[in-house]
């Protein structure tokens, strides 16, 4: 077990995750990175192993975030899976979330091709996130049309999401969403 980051190490991988959330992963090079948040590759690799175990240690900060916007949505109640999914696009598409949500969607597209490698089961672990989410705010969660019904709401958010990130139109997305979701 790896002993709780140490000051340095947590501001370290917060000023890192800053970086990341504008240049993205993919073509994370340790040089340019630590120059600009004021450290050194070797810091970088004593602290963090390895190039593969800081892109691990970014990619778990980038997971409590969307962690934190998941168990903020938890209700006592079930407002119901359209109420629940309006939410998550609002704060999906919210302007200020873009670096991240760019961040998200190169995470998960890796994990897709790359799926040894330190992005491992993003994807699948995100899948799993949401719709965990979206269950609890079904009543007949276990029906195979509340199964059906909450994967296809999934699918909408991502999509919506994906064509948002590439073409930065929040009012057709936020449109087709919503005639989607509220009828």
């Amino acid at each position: 077990m790896k002993p709780a980051p140490s000051a340095r190490e947590q501001e370290l991988l917060e000023l890192a995750y800053s970086y990341s959330l504008t240049h993205g992963l993919a073509d994370l090079s340790l040089r340019p990175l630590a120059t600009a948040i004021g450290s050194s590759p070797r810091v970088l690799l004593f602290l963090f192993g390895s190039k593969d175990g800081l892109i691990r240690a970014l990619l778990t900060r980038a997971r409590s975030d969307e962690l934190a916007l998941l168990k903020q949505l938890r209700y006592d109640e079930q407002p119901g899976l359209d109420a629940i999914a309006l939410e998550l696009w609002s704060w999906l598409s919210a302007p200020e979330h873009r670096p991240l949500m760019n961040l998200w969607v190169e995470a998960y597209g890796r994990s897709l091709v790359s799926p040894g490698g330190p992005w491992g089961d993003w994807a699948r672990s995100t899948v799993d996130d949401w719709l965990e989410l979206l269950e609890a705010s079904q009543p007949d969660a276990e029906s195979k049309h509340a199964r059906a019904r909450r994967t296809a709401v999934l699918a909408l958010l991502r999509g919506a999401l994906l064509d948002l990130l590439a073409t930065g139109d929040l009012d057709r997305t936020t449109r087709a969403v919503e005639q989607q979701l509220v009828r």
